[in-house]
């Protein structure tokens, strides 16, 4: 019946966005950012039930591309890829031709989603996460918070290149801060908790768990691992420490929902994806949670807590 909708659709003026998410249905970090997305476009007038119909789909990374499939077949106006390298991957497989707006990716243009920054040249632009150098921050803050700290275990998913270019950018820095790097393979909670606690038998070890989407997913089982062995664990968002990781640091993740909620009022009004250049964050934030250091027992520096942008305690 959805043909009979749809003519239906057309005639009210409704548009329709279809949203592809790699975070489960229930996950509070994705309600958070969809909640963003939909009052950011509701301040630019768009409002569902009255001139938008939006349509989420979300499941496991592996559920991607059907999922991808489904949204096509509504003939959205405009496709938003959520979170990431693994949600545009699948959405411009399925179409070149309705626009993608996309969310939190690492180097687009070298994924082959557009031809450059500038001028993206496609049906395809959005928002950047970081680039890989920053992923030394990471290094770094864990060194400063935990100075013991000569072996790393680094939580990456080797599938995406997001994965390999940041534990490359990890390395460079690496021997000169005396710390012995381990990348650790994420797939599923089980072997997370394999890899994790053989590599806590030995000592001085720490975490960096990196920016993918698999370990957002797992999240809950990382940051309790890391409680269970002692380990001081660097994460790349605020959400990884509001769920009782010790400190993260990187971009503020609802802030770009809202500005992808920008491109996708353009969009409706009429403008190219092939225009609009590709855009990197804007807010990067400190956040520390006082609560994990405690049973920790870590004594975060004053100079670090002077640069956070937010102490949970």
């Amino acid at each position: 019946m959805w043909p009979l909708a749809a003519r239906a659709q057309e005639r009210s003026g409704t548009r329709r966005i279809g949203v592809l998410m790699n975070l489960r249905a229930n996950d509070p970090e994705g309600q958070a950012r969809l909640a963003a997305f939909a009052q950011a476009l509701k301040q630019l007038g768009w409002s569902e039930g009255r001139n938008l119909q939006i349509d989420i789909r979300g499941a496991a990374p592996g559920d991607s591309r059907k999922h991808a499939a489904d949204l096509l077949a509504l003939a959205p106006d405009v496709l938003l890829a959520a979170n990431g390298t693994a949600t545009v991957v699948p959405l411009l497989d399925a179409t070149r031709t309705v626009p993608i707006v996309f969310v939190n990716v690492i180097d687009p243009v070298s994924s082959g989603f557009v031809a450059s920054q500038a001028q993206p040249g496609g049906n395809a632009t959005g928002f950047t996460i970081f680039e890989y150098s920053m992923s030394g921050k990471w290094l770094e803050l864990l060194k400063e918070i935990a100075p013991r700290v000569t072996r790393a275990a680094v939580l990456r998913d080797p599938a995406l290149a997001s994965g390999i270019g940041q534990v490359g950018a990890l390395q460079s820095l690496a021997t000169s801060l005396g710390v012995e790097l381990s990348p650790v393979d994420v797939r599923d909670a089980r072997q997370i908790e394999r890899a994790v606690t053989a590599f806590a038998r030995g000592s001085n070890g720490g975490l960096i768990v990196t920016a993918a989407p698999l370990t957002a997913m797992h999240r809950d089982a990382i940051i309790a691992l890391a409680a269970r062995h002692r380990l001081p664990a660097i994460y790349p968002f605020r959400f990884h420490v509001a769920a009782g990781g010790l400190i993260s640091y990187g971009p503020d993740t609802i802030d770009q929902y809202r500005r992808a909620a920008g491109y996708v009022d353009r969009i409706l009004k009429g403008e190219k994806p092939a225009d609009m250049p590709v855009q990197a964050p804007t807010k990067y934030e400190l956040v520390v949670n006082l609560k994990t250091a405690k049973a920790l027992e870590i004594n975060i520096p004053t100079t670090v807590l002077a640069r956070a942008d937010e102490v949970i305690e």
